[in-house]
């Protein structure tokens, strides 16, 4: 759910952020917010319970949002995971990167997993090393880059993994929330934008753009707040 301004200009306005898939608080160490405007909180990953349905996971997750008209930001599944926190919480805003606002926007590599259960086959056991990891969260890479994102894919407890590749291929939303704005790379090879609709535009930006083009998501991510 969705607010209007905050009254109080005077206050800081308060931005969430939460990971992409296996990733830790350290994704976000590259964007840089004027701290006389933003309060930064990293929402990490808890664990799921058994059988636990996303919109209970959002729920739980929403609790830790203590600020009313606060800003909400997800990355990869962390942007599918903000989507449905939003029912639970008053926004300002709600962005995600490098993402997907609904099923329809998953590449048909995946759509293909979801119809055929091709998730099952594989234990999630067999992805915990960082180059499998790294694949699955990001896509191919070469091997000298490899230290670097095994440095922020380090979330492998597998009740999670098994949950967040099970819902993050079957996310059944079918109707984008309007309210969302989807900042997209043009050469993101995971999610690619030929599937994406209605999306601000990072040319060159991949689907780790979080971290090597910080400078620019903060600038673009500061004026959209403020232009609310």
């Amino acid at each position: 759910m969705y607010s209007g301004m905050n009254p109080m200009m005077n206050l800081k306005t308060h931005i969430y952020l939460v990971p992409g898939l296996a990733a830790g608080k350290e994704i976000f160490r590259n964007l840089d917010f004027p701290s006389d405007l933003f309060e930064i909180h990293v929402l990490e990953w808890l664990i799921p319970e058994k059988n636990e349905i996303i919109a209970n996971y959002a729920a739980r997750m929403a609790t830790r949002i203590t600020e009313r008209n606060a800003v909400l930001i997800g990355v990869s599944f962390g942007g599918v995971v903000v989507q449905e926190m939003a029912a639970f919480v008053d926004l300002k805003k709600l962005i995600i990167i490098s993402s997907v606002k609904s099923k329809n926007e998953l590449p048909k590599r995946l759509r293909i997993v979801r119809m055929l259960k091709l998730y099952r086959i594989v234990p999630t056991g067999l992805i915990l090393s960082a180059q499998d990891l790294t694949n699955y969260a990001v896509g191919p890479r070469s091997k000298k880059r490899l230290a670097l994102y095994n440095e922020y894919l380090h979330v492998r407890d597998k009740t999670y993994l098994n949950w967040a590749i099970y819902n993050m291929i079957n996310w059944r939303r079918v109707n984008p929330d309007p309210e969302v704005v989807h900042i997209h790379g043009d050469a993101d090879i995971v999610l690619p934008v030929k599937n994406i609709d209605k999306y601000i535009c990072l040319k060159g930006g991949t689907h780790i753009m979080v971290l090597n083009k910080g400078k620019w998501l903060s600038e673009k991510i500061t004026k959209i707040i403020q232009n609310n």
